[in-house]
């Protein structure tokens, strides 16, 4: 594997602006960032300041202004439509914190319609959808409409479906700002046991007990970039030293 092959996920001077003149807002403004195959990046910065524009810059749902932006090798910002939907359906699995389930489809249906949409038969899909929400332990409430489930659980189901099709990177946008702190535990526990297992993730939060689980960490002010900090040891055992787990 060459340097280069081994970022998964790459944008060099992404920008995205709206309005003209006095009018202009850069929402994102010259974005340079390089993430590497099984790393979890976290970007924090207050409300506005261009975190969820740019993740979804990044995974294809906008279009951006100027820039670039690279998966596996392969220019984002130049795919047509139709290519943008393989590559949202095949290799990047998008988490939210509204969660964005489909409400008259049970748990397990919201999670083995991304595999059938990719064209797996409807027996792989099921049995896919059944590993996942094993993985994420809700077993037991598969078949349970997203209205009867809690905040966490709903998320829990969200982050199978984002993980479905086994994506070359998760991108989730606030994962636990509609959580409370029991969920949030959840979830946090969760992204942690996605890193260990070498996956991919770049997750946009306020929440610093989230960001502490990463990687690396980078600050965003006004569009830009403005701070990187490489936390030392990655995700293993910094959440529970975070919520008081650990001796």
């Amino acid at each position: 594997m060459t340097a280069i092959d081994e970022f998964v996920l790459r944008a060099r001077g992404l920008r995205k602006e709206y309005g003209t003149g006095e009018g202009l807002v850069r929402a994102v403004d010259g974005v340079d960032l390089d993430v590497r195959a099984g790393e979890t990046v976290a970007v924090m910065g207050p409300s506005g300041c261009g975190k969820s524009t740019l993740l979804h810059l990044l995974g294809g749902l906008d279009r951006s202004t100027g820039g670039e932006v690279s998966l596996d090798g392969r220019r984002v910002d130049l795919m047509s439509e139709r290519a943008l939907a393989r590559l949202r359906r095949a290799d990047v699995g998008f988490v939210f914190q509204s969660f964005h389930l489909m409400e008259e489809l049970t748990a397990i249906e919201n999670v083995e319609l991304s595999a059938l949409l990719a064209g797996r038969s409807p027996r792989a899909a099921r049995r896919r959808a059944e590993e996942l929400l094993a993985r994420v332990g809700l077993t037991e409430r598969a078949r349970f409409l997203p209205s009867a489930l809690s905040g966490g659980q709903r998320q829990r189901v969200a982050v199978a479906r984002a993980l479905c099709n086994e994506p070359r990177v998760v991108l989730a946008d606030e994962p636990t700002g509609n959580l409370d702190s029991a969920a949030t535990l959840d979830v946090l526990r969760l992204f942690e046991s996605l890193h260990d297992t070498g996956q991919t993730l770049v997750i946009v939060t306020h929440d610093a007990r989230i960001a502490a689980t990463a990687d690396r960490l980078i600050t965003m002010r006004d569009g830009a970039f403005v701070d990187e900090t490489r936390l030392t040891g990655g995700s293993t055992g910094r959440l529970g030293a975070l919520v008081g787990l650990e001796d």
